[in-house]
């Protein structure tokens, strides 16, 4: 992660976005049950909001220093932090009510390894469990504010067809000044 990201998404007011317009919205009338998963949690500006939705919150960061941060963050918490590939889950079939990611699937770097995050995040969900997802839309400025780092956008257009071939059935994107998408296994 470059600099632009440590500090923009390290914000307190990175966080009181995320938690007091996009979150809400994308999880209104969505039942999440007990047992969430949030795939690359970053610096933590979801995660605090999503905790306090559940029994039990599983993150799973790629960066062990980012992990190290958000474990001593949540320490006696509800939330568990693992270091892994989300395309490569550890945990097996049906493990959670929701899965959730935001602001990060643009970070992988082909769209291959994005569907593969996806696919994974279907098979670790219960019947009926619910990805929450959300990211940027694409453009020149974030381009350019990802420099020296992978931005590989994803195409609100064609996000429905893809959640659909690998495997989600009813699904919603909505695409404002960014995307967000609720898919259900």
């Amino acid at each position: 992660m470059n600099e632009n990201h440590q500090r923009l998404c390290g914000s307190p007011e990175w966080a009181a976005r995320l938690q007091e317009t996009l979150l809400p919205r994308l999880f209104a009338d969505v039942e999440v049950g007990e047992r969430m998963l949030e795939i690359g949690p970053g610096p933590g500006a979801a995660t605090d909001w999503l905790r306090h939705r559940v029994t039990s919150l599983t993150a799973i960061e790629i960066d062990p220093g980012a992990a190290g941060a958000l474990r001593a963050k949540f320490a006696g918490t509800n939330v568990e932090i693992d270091i892994g590939d989300a395309t490569r889950l550890p945990w097996p079939d049906g493990s959670f009510s929701t899965v959730t990611t935001h602001t990060m699937l643009h970070h992988v770097a082909t769209r291959r390894g994005q569907d593969q995050v996806l696919s994974e995040a279907l098979r670790v969900l219960r019947p009926g469990g619910a990805l929450l997802a959300s990211d940027s839309l694409p453009s020149t400025s974030l381009h350019e504010f990802h420099a020296d780092d992978i931005y590989n956008p994803v195409d609100p257009g064609g996000l429905i067809t893809r959640l659909q071939t690998i495997g989600y059935g009813r699904l919603m994107v909505e695409v404002t000044d960014r995307w967000a998408a609720q898919a259900f296994k």
